[in-house]
């Protein structure tokens, strides 16, 4: 098994899969589980996830969000904050951040997971949410942040240039 750093250096967003190849049930469920080991504000997990396998609505997806490579991967993860369950703990804060920053760090972990189960993944962020809850009939309390492609790859896309870390990082 590969270290953390190993994994983190092995994730890119794979836009070609082998369409033809389904995820055994067994990695996509040890994929979900690593899901719900992400940190989140109090422990909420003010997330919901909606595991899409149908090709008719991963096709309505990729059109929703114009992204065509939804439609091969063979499976699609809509990852959704909640924001009203993070409110009750923590008022307006936690609708408007701590939910979405639940989601988002519980959306990474999906990817490092799939790059651990020899999975390749691609997050998909610009999408008119209210047409996407739609389509998946997702309840109103919750708000869809990030669509991740997932399947094997069929072709692993070469490292994009990283910025410096001089360039991102302030020392006191």
């Amino acid at each position: 098994m590969w270290d953390f750093f190993q994994t983190v250096r092995h994730r890119h967003s794979v836009r070609r899969y082998q369409s033809d190849v389904a995820i055994e049930p067994e990695a996509l469920h040890g994929v979900l589980e690593m899901a719900l080991a992400a940190p989140s504000a109090g422990d909420l997990q003010a997330y919901h996830l909606v595991v899409v396998r149908d090709d008719g609505l991963r096709g309505k997806l990729a059109e929703a969000s114009e992204e065509a490579f939804l439609t091969e991967a063979p499976v699609n993860i809509v990852v959704c904050a909640d924001p009203a369950r993070s409110a009750e703990r923590f008022g307006g804060r936690g609708r408007d951040l701590f939910a979405l920053q639940d989601a988002t760090i519980t959306a990474t972990y999906i990817q490092l997971a799939a790059v651990a189960a020899e999975l390749g993944s691609a997050w998909v962020g610009g999408f008119p949410e209210d047409r996407v809850a739609g389509i998946l009939e997702i309840p109103d309390h919750l708000r869809p942040v990030a669509i991740l492609a997932l399947g094997y790859p069929a072709e692993i896309p070469e490292p994009t240039p990283r910025r410096k870390l001089k360039d991102l990082v302030t020392y006191k």
